[in-house]
């Protein structure tokens, strides 16, 4: 066997439509896909007979390759499961910025949720930079990091 890449990471949503506003228009990422799926192709490679999808991809305008692929089952229709990080299972997408505190603050100024304000790292291979966890509608963790500024240092 041989992987030669990642091609996306995808998030399961309740509500397409709210979360297309959180992450194009709070976090400004670019919309550059939109699908629906049913039938027998999607219902063999998902494992739903009867699924039905609304699939949407979204890239950062920074030029970034990487693909963030939100999926709205229609059906069936998901259940709320709970998404502490801490919980086997759970993702989180962490996002690079090199100014933290401002992303942080015009988040918060948009109605986002953060778990905390942005922590020094005090030690490790990011020591000097910053972290913060913050949710997007569904509860999903999303973080925040600012690099440090002149590669890690130790505490």
């Amino acid at each position: 066997m041989r992987l030669t890449g990642i091609s996306h990471t995808s998030f399961a949503v309740s509500d397409m439509d709210r979360s297309l506003a959180f992450y194009r228009d709070v976090l400004g990422m670019t919309l550059i896909m939109e699908i629906e799926r049913q039938g027998e192709f999607i219902e063999r490679v998902v494992g739903f007979p009867g699924a039905s999808l609304r699939i949407v991809g979204l890239k950062l305008r920074s030029g970034s390759d990487h693909v963030l692929e939100l999926i709205e089952y229609r059906v069936p229709r998901g259940q709320r499961i709970d998404l502490r990080t801490c919980n086997i299972g759970s993702p989180h997408l962490c996002f690079v910025t090199d100014d933290i505190q401002s992303a942080y603050e015009e988040l918060r100024s948009k109605g986002v949720q953060f778990k905390s304000p942005p922590v020094r790292i005090p030690s490790g291979p990011s020591a000097g930079g910053f972290d913060a966890y913050f949710l997007d509608p569904d509860g999903i963790t999303l973080e925040l990091s600012q690099p440090a500024a002149s590669g890690p240092r130790k505490a």
